[in-house]
């Protein structure tokens, strides 16, 4: 149930993908009928997936230290992810911003522990 990869890049801590999230995701299912969206919980799985297997192999999650939802993923939408790693605070901080028209709104954003 990933997001479809269009670029990657990487340097010793920061990570950034570019994403296309498809409408036939599980996801969308039910999450609502009449206006689809990507559930909150989706982009922490992303965020965790990309940064435990690319970023910071070896860690785990410890805690959400904090997340704000700022703007609906609809389906189809190009989102970038940039995930950076503070590793004297075991933080993984994150932002996803819709791509759309020149815009690019923030549409989450956060900070995970690992350990």
């Amino acid at each position: 149930m990933l997001p479809i990869e269009l670029d990657v890049q990487q340097q010793e801590t920061a990570l950034t993908l570019r994403l296309r999230v498809p409408g036939d995701l599980l996801w969308f299912q039910g999450h609502f009928p009449t206006l689809p969206i990507l559930p909150g919980v989706a982009q922490l799985d992303w965020v965790l997936y990309y940064g435990l297997t690319r970023l910071v192999p070896g860690k785990a999650f410890s805690s959400i230290e904090n997340i704000k939802f700022q703007q609906p993923v609809p389906p189809d939408a190009e989102l970038e992810l940039q995930l950076n790693w503070q590793a004297e605070k075991s933080l993984l901080s994150f932002q996803y911003r819709l791509l759309s028209d020149g815009a690019q709104p923030i549409a989450s954003s956060g900070k995970i522990r690992l350990c």
